[in-house]
Parts: structure tokens; sequence; C-alpha cells
């Protein structure tokens, strides 16, 4: 099995793929907070985002990083800029320094959370972040191009939009992941022989989409779940309306409106 290592392994993304990844691969898991039970496929490095040394000894020996770790919220600047801007190059960088090439990103919808929902948005539109998170997204992609081009790293950058058994509300229809597509996409980051630096969009088969994910068809990903099939449910219970025309009509929802002075 290769080694991966898995950072924000505490988290609850993490703890959801877990299971999934340890079938395939022998895990080491980083995190500045307690993992829950790990198994004998997984080893436990503490190590925190503002420390490259640290994270040189949990980056040391393995075959590849899936870059879980972060603030996954809005927060005031000085949050995300710690842990999402300043952690994300540290990170990179304590892969560069231990040789280490294979990396996948968590990058985030949250990056172009401002486009209409009337719109289906691919890669290569411009960035339009909805909110600081977001804006920090975009910093790890740039940071994944950097290393990929300037120092040989292959990088999966993946804007995931809500990961999850089931989607639960209107927006997530659209934008629904389950864990076990989400698996596939990070092995494709992992595995995929012809990756520089790619960016896909995180999201199962969903009818409601409202990105176009063909480079992620291009890498092979082929998603096995479907939001539909939870559609009857969902909108009987949501009416997708808050009042609010920026939450109601952008892709980013509630992340358009948010604010931490």
């Amino acid at each position: 099995m290769k080694h991966i290592l898995v950072t924000g392994a505490a988290g609850g993304v993490a703890t959801m793929i877990r299971p999934l990844l340890r079938a395939e691969y022998r895990l080491r898991l980083s995190d500045v907070r307690p993992v829950s039970d790990p198994t004998r496929h997984e080893d436990v490095v503490t190590a925190d985002l503002d420390d490259v040394e640290a994270l040189r000894t949990a980056v040391a020996g393995v075959d590849g990083v899936v870059h879980l770790g972060g603030y996954s919220v809005e927060a005031e600047w000085d949050t995300i800029h710690a842990a999402n801007i300043v952690g994300c190059y540290n990170l990179f960088e304590a892969a560069r320094l231990e040789g280490v090439k294979r990396i996948v990103f968590a990058s985030s919808n949250h990056a172009m959370g401002f486009y209409p929902r009337s719109q289906t948005v691919g890669i290569d539109a411009p960035v339009r972040p909805d909110s600081r998170y977001g804006l920090s997204k975009i910093f790890g992609e740039g940071v994944g191009a950097l290393y990929a081009y300037k120092y040989g790293a292959q990088v999966l950058s993946i804007r995931i939009g809500h990961v999850a058994e089931k989607p639960v509300d209107r927006r997530r229809l659209a934008i629904w992941l389950s864990p076990r597509d989400l698996v596939q996409l990070i092995r494709i980051g992992l595995e995929h022989p012809d990756i520089r630096h790619e960016i896909v969009y995180g999201m199962s088969d969903n009818k409601r989409a409202w990105w176009d994910n063909g480079n992620a068809a291009r890498l092979g990903y082929r998603p096995l779940d479907r939001s539909e099939d939870y559609a009857d449910m969902v909108l009987a219970a949501d009416s997708g309306r808050t009042g609010d025309d920026r939450v109601d009509l952008n892709q980013g929802g509630p992340f358009c409106v948010a604010e931490v002075l």
C-alpha cells in the first residue's frame, strides 16, 4: 500500500472518508486535535500548520498528501490567514523539502461563490470568492500551481461542494459530493500519471449542477452517486428562499453574506 498523509484528519470530511481511503492506502493522520480511533493501518502525527518542522516530520516518507487541514468556514482575517494562507504554504513547502510530489488540495466552491446560479461555470472562469475563506482557497490553488510548475509537484485542486452522506437542502442538490465520489477524485490526484496542476469541481452526478466538470471527466472521473435520488425529499422540505437575493441567487449561498469583523 502507498503511504498517504491526511491533514485535518480530525475533521468531519476526513472522518467520513478514512474508512474508504484505508482500504486502498496506509494512512498517516495529522491534526492539532485528537484523531479518533486510529486503526493498525493508520498512524497519528500531531502537527500544527504554522510549524514547518513539525509538518516535515508528518510528511517525511509518505508517497502523497491529502491536504484537508485549515479553517473550513468564514472567519476573521487573522484566523484565515494563519490556517489557510500561512498553513497552506507551509504544507507545500514541507512536502517540497521532503521530496513528496503528489498533493491533493481541498479547495472549495466558495472560490467561485459570487457567480449566479443561473450560470454554468467551468474551471477557466475568473474566480469570484464569496468570503475570506473562499479567497484563501484561491491562494491555495495558486500555491499548488507554483509548486507544480516551479518544483515539479503533481497537484490536484478539488473545488469541493458539500461532502455528506446525502444532500440536505435545495442548494446542496447542486453541489453535493458523496464520500465515495470524493475518494475517487482523491485517487485520481494520487494516481493519475499525467497530472501537473489540475483543478476540478468536487461534486457527484448532480442533475442541478452549476459547474462544468469536464476536466474531471477528462481525468477519468465517473461519479457513482446522484443527488437527484434525494430531490423529492429535499424539495418538499426546503423552498430555497431566505428573502435575501445574495443568498438565494448566488452559488455561494450564505457565504455571500457571512461577515466576521
